[in-house]
């Protein structure tokens, strides 16, 4: 059963990328004791609105449906370039074990060309571009990954452009391969985990691109 995987990695090679301040008037003049004490009470309560406020828009970046939402996103890259782990799970059968329950969701992503470049789509323009709907940390999440994803374009763009059959060049491959799914299966397992837990991952290389992206 778990050779069905390599099955599916090597029957559908599958290339997506078509590619506050605010100024107060004052009232007639207050007796100095008088004045001290309203403004001290003044920035007592707005010091304690700010914090309400700050404590509720944190609640609201971790909440469960952000955590889900988020951990989910990093399922993307790693099922776009789960292909790049071939030769690993070629070497290493018990890699297949692990990513069998991944088997329903690798077949389903890679069963249309267009999956991937239709939910990239989805990705940016629903999620990343509609702050209305979703908060900052699930719009840094799935910026992440889509910037993740789209360097995925650099391996591709190797492989297709010298494809070694034997020698040092294909030792090479493989060995770029494998590094990509490694960092792939790495990302999908520190990025879900750390949404899951309500934690902030960032990846290297991707997060500052990610921030720079969201608004």
């Amino acid at each position: 059963m778990a050779s069905s995987l390599l099955l599916t990695l090597s029957a559908h090679h599958h290339h997506h990328r078509v590619h506050p301040y605010h100024h107060h008037h004052l009232h007639p003049p207050l007796s100095p004791n008088l004045y001290s004490l309203r403004t001290s009470a003044a920035a007592a309560g707005s010091k304690k609105r700010r914090r309400v406020t700050s404590i509720s828009c944190g609640a609201e970046k971790i909440s469960a449906g952000d955590r889900v939402i988020s951990a989910a996103c990093y399922l993307y890259p790693f099922l776009d370039g789960v292909q790049y782990g071939k030769y690993v799970l070629t070497q290493f059968p018990p890699f297949q074990l692990v990513l069998q329950p991944l088997l329903p969701a690798i077949r389903l992503f890679r069963a249309s060309p267009f999956t991937g470049f239709l939910l990239f789509l989805t990705l940016y323009f629903a999620v990343v571009r509609n702050p209305s709907a979703f908060s900052r940390y699930v719009r840094f999440n799935t910026m992440q990954v889509i910037v993740l994803d789209v360097l995925l374009i650099f391996p591709d763009l190797l492989e297709r452009t010298f494809n070694p059959r034997g020698g040092v060049g294909l030792d090479l491959l493989m060995s770029l391969d494998s590094t990509v799914f490694f960092f792939l299966l790495v990302s999908l397992i520190y990025g879900s985990t750390s949404c899951l837990l309500g934690q902030l991952p960032r990846l290297p290389i991707v997060a500052d691109a990610a921030d720079r992206q969201i608004l």
